[in-house]
This record gives C-alpha cells, sequence and structure tokens, in this order.
C-alpha cells in the first residue's frame, strides 16, 4: 500500500529533474574542476570558490551583454575573458586558457610562440580563490568571466 503512493511521486520527481534545464560544465563545482585539474598538473594547491569574488564576475559579465567584447575591467582580481558562440560553456572558457600551456616557458618566465597569460592566472599559485559568470549576450553569443583573489601575472614572478 505504501508503495502504490511512493510510485507516483518517485515517477513526478524524476520527470522534474528531467524537465529541469541543463547546468552541465557551468556550475561552481565545474569551473573549480577545470582550474584545479590544471592547476595539480603543476603541483599547485586546489583554488577555491568565492562567493564575492563571483558576485563581481557576475557584475561584470552583465555589463558586457551589449556587445560581448572581451574589455578588461581594471578591477580589484585578476581576470580571464572568454567568449563563443552555440554552447560554449564556462568549462570551455577555462579549456582554453589553460590550451595556452604549451606557450609557457618556464625557464624564461615568459610566453613564447603564442598567448600563455590566461593560463599562468589559471595556475597563479598565489591566486587561492576564483569566482565565475556566463551570461549571454544580445548578439547570441556567451561571455565568461573568471576573478582571480589575490591577482596573479606579476611582471617577474613566476605562477608556481
Amino acid at each position: 500500500m505504501a508503495m502504490s503512493k511512493i510510485l507516483p511521486l518517485l515517477v513526478y520527481l524524476v520527470s522534474l529533474a528531467l524537465a529541469h534545464p541543463s547546468h552541465a560544465q557551468n556550475s561552481q563545482q565545474d569551473y573549480l574542476n577545470a582550474h584545479n585539474a590544471a592547476r595539480s598538473q603543476v603541483t599547485v594547491a586546489n583554488i577555491i570558490w568565492d562567493n564575492t569574488v563571483a558576485a563581481y564576475a557576475l557584475n561584470y559579465a552583465n555589463s558586457r551583454i551589449s556587445d560581448c567584447n572581451l574589455v578588461h575591467s581594471n578591477g580589484p582580481y585578476g581576470e580571464n575573458l572568454a567568449k563563443g558562440s552555440g554552447s560554449f560553456t564556462g568549462t570551455a572558457a577555462v579549456n582554453l586558457w589553460v590550451a595556452e600551456k604549451p606557450y609557457y616557458d618556464y625557464a624564461s618566465n615568459s610566453c613564447v610562440g603564442g598567448q600563455c597569460l590566461h593560463y599562468t592566472q589559471v595556475v597563479w599559485r598565489n591566486s587561492v580563490r576564483v569566482g565565475c559568470a556566463r551570461v549571454k549576450c544580445t548578439n547570441g553569443w556567451w561571455f565568461v568571466s573568471c576573478n582571480y583573489d589575490p591577482p596573479g601575472n606579476y611582471i617577474g614572478e613566476r605562477p608556481y
């Protein structure tokens, strides 16, 4: 008798879960996983999520909705920006930044053959907090901002 009451409830809950839009690769944990995978490759401690930094990232991302331009905010945090079309995700943005790793030359502490400063910010040892946001721009593109506290990429300092 109890099972006959529980079964319709379970069916209802499963259908709600299936109907709910997916946030795959855009959650706080997805951003953290992508960052921390790159950081672990160079033995840098995991970065943690910070709601204050995330609020800053969201406010800045919202300010770019009308043009989706990758203009830096000059705010108090380190920053990585990306934009993409289609189903561009937060994880895809972090993966773009991490893909710059081959251009970072540790021996000379410089970028060689391409841009690497997004990558070095992702793995910057002293950046211990991150907050990210993803918004859809009016032109249909996605804009992703991740901000870091404390900021990194100081001239003359190595990221790790």
